[in-house]
């Protein structure tokens, strides 16, 4: 039923998960010869709706194990053959056919949907097989019920549906009433589109079939095709009189003369055509004279009629539900209830508008039950005040006064109850230096330094956007909670904290600066990590778990704070299979490299090219920054490091083959650089193929070098003495001194995206770039730019001297055959470059 589909839980009602398979309509496939294909697909959707198609549809779906359920609903009454199959352990036991093709009686079960009772062994395992024909939409949304629950849904639907009927009929007799008092044309029209109307909606439902004429199905088919044009007739010929458009619209009067007719023509069209093509006439011309009787109004409305606007409002809404039934009928949109019964709440709509003492008295039930709710509320509210004082020393620190981890998890888990849509950011804050702080002064000072750093910390939080307090009252407002002595937590609405970043990173920075404790600036080494509510999880156990797993990752070291992530997630189920997936793709050789090239700003041309890993059956999954975090993690960063250089060297020598002597960069981590043979391994593979000396560089970003930058400084002078030259990526995310960076052997700087990529808007950014372009150029460095997507800031970047440019205004990275292509056509249009 499709006002039982639409409630949150409905007890003895599920939606199947069907598969389907479509056959040409004299297919002679049996049952069981289908039941034994491998050509089934899964559904898009929970209903199938295909719209108008020529073939057969075959459905089939296992019945689940609870024993109450004992019914099938097809709730779609215009299908012309339906076969129910029965399958048992694999065999087909029962079979039923029925249809609009077959009277009435014929059904299972005597009811406007198709209904299909079946009996079922606890020991046997069933599945159902439906084939299914029709002329018409093929819509076959399915339900499986327990009678009982079916038929108590079934009775309010119907319920439903008498209110709504009896709403039409009343304000047909009404207005017939007041026709025949009056003689005036405008009252019979408007009774006869009502009228049609509710012929049509009763076709749609079933019930004309059902109550009018149950032995003829013809006459339902016909009464199908024949009341949609009929209706849309009436209702633009009630418009043409009631907003007079004969004197104030002479053109709008002939387009709406012509829909008139072009509906009389559908009609009488609909006798000499088949249903099939029939039926989506009337249907496809529905749609614009939907639109045409919406748009009327307004437009009248406009020009000062003033019986359009009462239109506007009335024959809106029910022109607007006609238009959303016509589609869906059309298949153009999904089964739901609205656009199931769109037509019917239309015209319900136009009815209530046209009784406005009714309007004013919806109008005061719906204050009666907001007051209500209102007062619940504060009822509600009231007893919780009184529980939280009652656990009040149950659910806090003893130290800090916070709430403790019981009380952070029942609030967390009541937002997520109340607000299932919202996403939530579930922060943990951990003093990775508080055990040293400890040993230094005391536990007694520690204790005092605990007590500011929470009333710090929560304070900070406070005028965080987004931030959700976990404890309010009169007296207090509590953000921040207390998992355990060192560790942190609250919540955020992600989305809110996301549209401030400025923000959060002022807030991290209040977070991260040292508590000032008798004089002394005491270091706590606050590091921040984030689960977000509903991606990560959907429980507080996993989320604050999950949470704590990314404060603990490398880039929550390095930059203070970390979003989890699943690939760097060392407890992951996930994590486990994906890492053993990445060992077997490097052994299998089904990773691959794409290439994105680098541009010189002086003369246009492409001086070189970065190699980017990428897995390709993984894209959808993995991004390819994850790819190198989870092999860093992993300990596959070595093999996958020395597979990226062995096949850079190759694609170089493509390269060179197919004329273009381009230079090549790849990415190395600051894993590789603790690798005590890694200068070892890269001087014996240049060795082997001299003719790439000195054009492959090594790309290390600035805030990898600064994790150990002695060793980092010793490991590039080594692998500059080889020949290999050196390129400081990501240059300006980081913290590193210029006493450092003026130490390595580079000779390329490439500035950090974040840098160049508002450089259009932004003066600050202008600065620094120009800036960091001046004083690299003054050490000899050349400059890259990375991240350029527009003219613009390529045109900025060029007045400020930079060398190169790499980015999507160019290409974004390309596997080998594609980037031939490129170059080809980037040296053909160099000179549109400039």
């Amino acid at each position: 039923m499709a006002f039982a589909q639409l409630c949150w839980a409905t007890e003895g009602y599920v939606s199947p998960q069907a598969r389907y398979l479509t056959v040409p309509a004299d297919h002679p496939a049996s049952p069981e010869q289908l039941l034994a294909s491998n050509d089934w697909q899964s559904l898009d959707g929970e209903s199938p709706n295909f719209g108008y198609i020529q073939e057969r549809l075959w459905l089939r779906f296992p019945v689940p194990e609870q024993t109450d359920l004992n019914l099938l609903e097809i709730a779609y009454s215009h299908l012309n053959q339906i076969r129910f199959h029965l399958v048992e352990n694999g065999r087909v036991i029962h079979t039923v056919t029925t249809g609009d093709d077959f009277p009435f009686q014929q059904r299972p079960i005597l009811h406007r949907h198709f209904l299909f009772p079946f009996e079922r062994q606890p020991t046997a395992e069933y599945e159902i097989l439906l084939d299914v024909s029709t002329t018409g939409a093929m819509q076959v949304p399915l339900a499986l019920w327990n009678d009982k629950s079916f038929f108590e849904s079934s009775f309010i639907e119907d319920q439903i549906h008498a209110v709504y009927y009896g709403i039409l009929i009343t304000a047909i007799f009404f207005n017939l009433f007041v026709f025949v008092a009056l003689r005036e044309r405008v009252y019979l029209l408007y009774v006869l589109s009502t009228l049609g109307y509710l012929l049509l909606i009763g076709t749609l439902n079933g019930i004309t079939f059902q109550v009018l004429w149950p032995t003829s199905p013809e006459i339902q088919n016909r009464a199908m095709l024949l009341s949609i044009p009929t209706a849309l007739i009436f209702t633009l010929w009630f418009s043409q009189v009631f907003l007079n458009l004969g004197r104030s619209s002479v053109a709008l009067n002939r387009v709406v003369l012509l829909a008139i007719a072009l509906n009389a023509l559908a009609a009488l069209a609909t006798f000499v055509t088949d249903y099939s093509i029939a039926i989506r006439l009337v249907v496809a011309l529905s749609i614009p004279c939907s639109l045409l009787l919406t748009l009327i109004g307004p437009q009248q409305w406009l020009r000062g009629n003033r019986q359009a606007a009462y239109y506007t409002l009335a024959w809106g809404a029910l022109t607007l539900g006609s238009a959303v039934t016509a589609a869906n009928k059309y298949g153009l949109l999904p089964n739901n209830f609205v656009t199931v019964y769109g037509m019917q709440i239309g015209s319900a709509l136009q009815a209530v508008l046209l009784a406005m003492a009714l309007a004013v008295r919806i109008f005061q039930e719906r204050q009666d039950k907001v007051e209500a709710r209102e007062a619940e509320l504060r009822a509600m509210a009231a007893r919780r005040s009184a529980e939280l004082k009652l656990m009040d020393h149950a659910l806090h620190n003893p130290l800090t006064g916070l709430p403790n981890r019981s009380s952070f998890e029942m609030m967390l888990n009541d937002l997520m109850m109340r607000s299932p849509e919202k996403r939530l950011g579930i922060t943990v804050i951990r003093l990775n230096n508080l055990d040293s702080v400890t040993k230094t002064l005391g536990h007694r000072n520690s204790d005092l330094i605990l007590e500011r750093a929470a009333k710090h910390y929560n304070a900070v939080i406070r005028e965080l956007p987004g931030a959700i307090p976990a404890e309010q009252t009169d007296q207090r407002s509590y953000y921040l909670t207390s998992l355990d002595p060192q560790t942190f937590a609250f919540v955020v609405d992600a989305s809110m904290a996301e549209a401030a970043a400025r923000s959060v990173v002022k807030a991290l920075e209040d977070v991260r600066f040292p508590v000032d404790y008798l004089g002394m600036q005491v270091p706590l080494d606050a590091r921040l990590g984030v689960a977000v509510f509903p991606d990560h999880g959907t429980d507080a156990n996993t989320l604050i778990r999950r949470a704590i797993i990314a404060e603990g990752s490398d880039r929550a070291r390095e930059r203070g704070m970390a979003y989890y992530k699943p690939s760097r997630d060392s407890f992951s189920a996930d994590r486990l299979t994906i890492v053993s997936e990445l060992r077997q793709a490097l052994i299998d050789n089904r990773l691959a490299l794409h290439l994105q090239p680098k541009v010189a700003l002086a003369s246009n041309e492409v001086v070189g090219l970065e190699a980017l890993i990428r897995w390709p059956e993984k894209q959808d999954q993995l991004r390819p920054d994850e790819i190198v975090d989870l092999a860093e993690q992993t300990g596959l960063i070595k093999p996958l490091t020395r597979w990226v250089l062995e096949q850079t060297l190759v694609v170089r020598s493509r390269l060179l083959d197919h004329g273009w002597a381009l230079n090549l960069s790849v990415n190395i981590s600051p894993n590789n650089l603790r690798e005590p043979d890694f200068p070892l391994y890269v001087q014996r593979l240049m060795s082997k193929l001299q003719k790439h000396q000195g054009t492959i560089t090594f790309e290390v970003t600035e805030t990898s070098m600064m994790q150990d930058p002695t060793n980092s400084l010793s490991a590039l002078r080594l692998l500059n003495d080889t020949g290999i030259p050196i390129s400081i990526d990501d240059f300006g995310s980081g913290y590193s001194s210029l006493s450092y960076i003026k130490q390595l052997p580079a000779s390329e700087i490439k500035i950090d995206r974040s840098l160049i990529s508002d450089l259009a808007a932004r003066a600050e950014d202008r600065v620094i770039v120009q800036t960091t372009i001046d004083m690299c150029h003054s050490l000899g460095y050349r400059v890259v730019a990375e991240g350029v997507e527009d003219d613009t800031t390529a045109d900025l970047l060029r007045d400020m001297g930079c060398d190169m440019i790499q980015g999507y205004l160019l290409t974004p990275p390309l596997p080998f055959d594609e980037l031939l292509g490129w170059l080809s056509q980037a040296g053909s249009e160099r000179q549109q470059l400039g």
